[in-house]
């Protein structure tokens, strides 16, 4: 129900401000991350800098990669960021608060899928490469909103460059430690998601995080301002 401080609100403004959101899809990437890495044969659907590195690995022949599984990622999360540029640019001059949820409408939609095929598939061929696609298209299309929402500190997939600034920018290396608030809860957004998923892959499968991942993305999408 509508209460009477948000009737006077703008549109942009009413829900979950955008630094909550993003913090929460941050948890979100630990839990997709947690089921490709521990249940998919060693490869990342959100970060790409980790799946990269794991392409060179299972291309110099170490055990327990494998090349098609790492390309598989790659190239699907490249499509879903594809799909992402061009959502943005059709929705990105209109309402951000819009246009957020229908991406994390979508991300919700593609995750949800793919816990279907965990529960109804586990054991088929084609599984594993559809819990992969599907998982990394939807955080591809996430990450180039992301990018283009621009919001400092939060890129909700990776934390080389907000661990480089919490350091970099704190009183110790001379900086005033702006932002510090902001960069240390997105490590520990991090942290949390792949702490609960990887419990959750080791006791239950690959299917509940899935689920818990498409849940909150779902809950996120309807919640989500447009404001900072």
């Amino acid at each position: 129900m509508t209460t009477p401080t948000e009737k006077t609100r703008a549109p942009e403004e009413r829900g979950v401000r955008l630094v909550a959101v993003l913090l929460g899809m941050t948890v979100v990437s630990g839990l997709i991350d947690a089921v490709s890495y521990l249940g998919l044969g060693h490869v990342f659907t959100a970060n790409m800098t980790g799946n990269v590195v794991v392409l060179g690995f299972a291309a110099a022949g170490a055990p327990g990669f494998s090349t098609r599984h790492a390309l598989v990622s790659l190239v699907a999360f490249l499509v879903g960021a594809v799909a992402g540029g061009r959502v943005g640019r059709w929705m990105g001059g209109g309402s951000r608060r819009t246009w957020v949820r229908a991406t994390l409408g979508a991300e919700a939609v593609m995750v949800g899928a793919a816990s279907l095929v965990a529960f109804v598939a586990p054991g088929a061929t084609g599984t594993l490469y559809a819990l992969i696609a599907l998982t990394a298209f939807a955080m591809g299309l996430r990450n180039a909103t992301v990018r283009k929402l621009g919001v400092p500190d939060l890129t909700t997939t990776v934390l080389t460059m907000t661990l480089t600034g919490l350091a970099s920018d704190s009183r110790l290396g001379g900086g005033a430690g702006k932002r510090s608030p902001r960069r240390t809860a997105s490590v520990f957004a991090m942290l949390a998601g792949a702490l609960f998923g990887a419990w959750l892959v080791l006791h239950h499968g690959l299917g509940i995080p899935l689920v818990i991942a498409a849940g909150a993305a779902g809950v996120l999408a309807v919640t989500a301002s447009g404001t900072e």
